[in-house]
């Protein structure tokens, strides 16, 4: 079996260099001076413990596929539709993204999808290099079918994942866990926003509880934090490394980056619109969501709003 990892930044690096070191088939699907420095240096994976280099095959683009190959998708999920274009659909597909749309997005071409529950902290900020920050395993990672069950591929990825510095699980409720890992994820705009300053948990948690409503108005099953702490236990830590302070998760890694895209569509956007359908007001989620695509749009660096400034946008979109 080969594992085809599309998108291979910080969560999809880090998940095609441990499949490779378990001693499985791996290839990368990178784009543009990252692309260029993999096929010419090697990867280079940092972790608390040790930073090595992986001459992993990559490539640019589609490739011819073979039976038994396994997608695995790691873009952001507003590169989801474009990503997945090019690829024969008989393949199967593994959703390792934030959010919970991609899994029905992929579904619509491909027959066998499965979503997978990331808990994997790291960065990619660099051409060829990705840094995990998880101790004393990379990452926890629940796989199952979409939208529901486990096959015996579901078990045998999760088995592969397992074998060198990751934690894999097969759950037949892979969608409940991401719905939870969702409402942890609202905060990421906050943070690529605001940068880690005083009084950020306040706006956090708002658009956590209005999340909650949401969803509990909509029906839809979640993990809760207990649930997810006493799964990962002390299995993913985050550690500094080469003496560096982590920078922040993916929002904050995409405005750092100057990519012009952020998925706050997807993660705060996915609020809002449960909200429309179900008829429960969410501003707090619609304005992160606007906010943090306007500063992607602009190209601003993280951390260039005033938490005050914030507080008022949202106070006055809950007034209207």
């Amino acid at each position: 079996m080969r594992y085809i990892v599309i998108g291979a930044g910080a969560v999809g690096g880090t998940i095609g260099a441990r499949l490779f070191q378990g001693g499985h088939d791996v290839l990368l699907i990178a784009r543009g001076a990252h692309h260029d420095a993999l096929r010419r240096d090697g990867l280079r994976l940092i972790t608390p413990e040790s930073t090595e280099i992986l001459a992993i095959p990559t490539a640019d683009g589609p490739v011819p596929t073979r039976d038994g190959d396994v997608l695995i998708l790691a873009t952001k999920s507003q590169d989801t539709i474009a990503a997945l274009g090019p690829w024969p659909t008989g393949l199967p597909v593994v959703c390792a993204q934030n959010g919970v749309a991609n899994e029905r997005m992929a579904l619509r071409r491909f027959e066998h999808v499965y979503g997978m529950c990331v808990w994997l902290p790291a960065e990619h900020l660099q051409p060829g290099v990705v840094t995990a920050n998880g101790h004393p395993y990379s990452g926890m990672l629940h796989v199952g079918r979409y939208p529901q069950g486990v096959d015996e591929l579901a078990e045998q990825i999760a088995t592969d994942l397992g074998k060198r510095g990751l934690v894999g699980r097969a759950v037949p409720d892979v969608m409940r866990w991401k719905h939870g890992k969702l409402i942890g994820n609202l905060g990421n705009a906050v943070e690529a926003l605001l940068g880690r300053v005083d009084g950020i948990i306040e706006v956090v948690t708002r658009a956590r509880v209005e999340a909650m409503t949401v969803l509990d108005t909509a029906g839809i099953a979640y993990s809760t934090s207990e649930e997810e702490a006493e799964g990962r236990g002390r299995r993913v830590d985050v550690r500094p490394v080469e003496g560096a302070q982590r920078g922040g998760g993916s929002s904050w890694q995409s405005l750092a980056r100057g990519s012009g895209s952020i998925e706050a569509d997807y993660l705060n956007g996915e609020i809002v619109l449960l909200g429309r359908l179900h008829g429960v007001p969410t501003p707090v989620n619609e304005v992160l969501r606007r906010e943090a695509d306007r500063a992607a749009r602009e190209k601003l660096p993280p951390g260039s709003m005033r938490l005050e400034t914030l507080r008022a946008l949202i106070d006055e979109r809950c007034a209207s």
